[in-house]
Parts: C-alpha cells; sequence; structure tokens
C-alpha cells in the first residue's frame, strides 16, 4: 500500500506546533504527523504529515497559508521495509576504540574494540552521525590522556550510546536523559541489550531537572549532544552541575555556530579543551574553571 507525504516548512516553534496540531482533525485522517526543528540555524521547523491515501491537496494548501507556511509538497512514498534497508545500509563504526554496530554485524566486532550495539530499528544516535561520532572519539581520547569519570550525565541521550560508552570503559554508574519518554525506552532497551542493566540509569527529564540527576550532582564528565539553542540554554544548569576541572562534551553544533556556543561557556565558567569537526558538525570538550 502506497504511504503519501506532505511537508512544508514554517518559522517558529509555536506556528509548527499549532499546524501539527490542526492537522490532527484533517480529512483523510492522517497516520502520523511530525515536527521538527531543521537543524541550520534559521529556526524554521518542518511539519511532515502522513496518509494512507492521497490526501485533498487544496484543501493542504489552504491550512498552509492560514498558518504562514510554504505550501505543502505532497509525493508519494514507495513501501519500504525500513529496518531491511537500514541493516543494508548502516556499516559498523569506528570511533576510536568504540565500534557501534548492530546484531547483523556482530561477527565484525575486532579483538580489543570495546563494542556498542544499537539495534538497526534504533538507529538514531548510532555513531554514524558527526555529532555521535565527535562526542565518542572525545570520551576515547580523554580516557587516553589519563582521565577517568566517576560522575558521568549524558543530557539528551537518544539512544543511550554515549552513556553506554562511558560505562563500558569506566566501573562507576553512569546516568543518561530525554526528554522523549520513546527515547527513554530506547535508551533502556540498549542498555540490557549491552549487558549495562544496573551501570546505566535512564530517566526521562528537561535538561538535569529530576532529583536522580541532582543527587548525584556535581559531575566531572556532562555529555550534550542536542542542538545550539537548547545548549546555550542550559549552560548556567550545565555550570551548576558540573564539578570544578570537571569536563563537558558538546555537540549538536553546526561548524559556523560554534563561537556562539563558545561565547556562552567561557561566560559560564568553562575553559575550551579540544574542538573537532566532521563534515559540517563540531564538538566542543570544555573544562569547568576552578
Amino acid at each position: 500500500m502506497p504511504v503519501f507525504a506532505a511537508l512544508t516548512t514554517l518559522p517558529g516553534k509555536d506556528r509548527a506546533e499549532a499546524l501539527a496540531e490542526a492537522l490532527e482533525d484533517f480529512q483523510p485522517e492522517p497516520s502520523g504527523i511530525g515536527c521538527f526543528e531543521i537543524e541550520d540555524g534559521s529556526g524554521d521547523f518542518e511539519v511532515g504529515v502522513y496518509f494512507d491515501e492521497a490526501p485533498d491537496e487544496i484543501a493542504l494548501s489552504l491550512m498552509a497559508l492560514a498558518h504562514g507556511a510554504h505550501p505543502f509538497t505532497v509525493s508519494e512514498v514507495p513501501e519500504t521495509d525500513w529496518v531491511a534497508h537500514v541493516k543494508r545500509e548502516l556499516q559498523p563504526v569506528e570511533a576510536g576504540r568504540f565500534f557501534v554496530y548492530g546484531s547483523h554485524d556482530a561477527d565484525r566486532v575486532a579483538p580489543g574494540a570495546v563494542p556498542l550495539l544499537i539495534e538497526a530499528a534504533m538507529a538514531f544516535g548510532t555513531g554514524h552521525h558527526g555529532t555521535t561520532k565527535g562526542c565518542l572519539l572525545a570520551l576515547d581520547r580523554l580516557d587516553r590522556e589519563g582521565f577517568r569519570g566517576r560522575r558521568v550525565a549524558d543530557i539528551g541521550c537518544g539512544t543511550a550510546v554515549l552513556a553506554m560508552a562511558a560505562a563500558a570503559i569506566w566501573p562507576d554508574p553512569v546516568i543518561a536523559s530525554d526528554i522523549d519518554p520513546v527515547a527513554v525506552e530506547v535508551a533502556a532497551a540498549n542498555v540490557a541489550a549491552n549487558g549495562l542493566t544496573g551501570r546505566v540509569t535512564c530517566v526521562e527529564a528537561v535538561g538535569f531537572d529530576h532529583p536522580d540527576l541532582a543527587a548525584r550532582a556535581r559531575y566531572d564528565l556532562v555529555f550534550a549532544n542536542i542542538l545550539k539553542g537548547p545548549l546555550i540554554a542550559l549552560a548556567p544548569d550545565m555550570a551548576a552541575h558540573t564539578a570544578p576541572s570537571g569536563f563537558v562534551i558538546l555537540s549538536g553544533i553546526l561548524n559556523n555556530q560554534a563561537e556562539d556556543v563558545l561565547s556562552v561557556y567561557d561566560a559560564a565558567g568553562f575553559a575550551p579543551v579540544h574542538r573537532d569537526e566532521i563534515g559540517e558538525w563540531t564538538t566542543l570538550v570544555l573544562q569547568r574553571r576552578q
């Protein structure tokens, strides 16, 4: 059965969410609706809606006009077994000593590697994205330089691949949080699949706003692989929850956004240690001043 996708963009989170909410009453009834910030620093959002039958394009155009959005682009999406497709396309990733893989590639784990299993059906945050890979490389470098994390948090954890990486090389427990309850479920499933239950705790939280996160502060290492806007908003809380001389590894930052993030974190009490670029993405390693 074909699926029809209708996509549009518009500025501002509130307007995008209002359009997405209005689409819930559209006829024919949508099979799915998504609203995502476009990661280019523009502040624009993409709204996508999916149908099991061809939608009324005139009605969609009127709805876009009413919400100040660009006209919807409607296309027919061929039926695809996405898990099988990802398994074919998603090759293992090596980031320092870390080896991120799906179970279909278990026979490719090299001796001495630190394996991190992320199933193809849970492929967001596997290490293939430059931001995640940059964070893993930064962690590997800190460890090789002699740093040992004893209180580690992964804020905006997604699949929890970063939290699991820290738990795999250091003995102390790690806490991982995400604002999205589905992501927290995925993270917990990945933790179990990697034999790290009890070593990584997964909680639903906005930033550090959870009693378990507060109880473990102050941290000597915090990961935050999110986006420029949330990273900047998080800077005061990051300073409050990071121990003197503690490190933060920040990513989800476009290369041309790095200076803005560095400026805010400098004012919050952090000094730059490393700055790495992978493609269009920057990863920053900063250290809390005494």
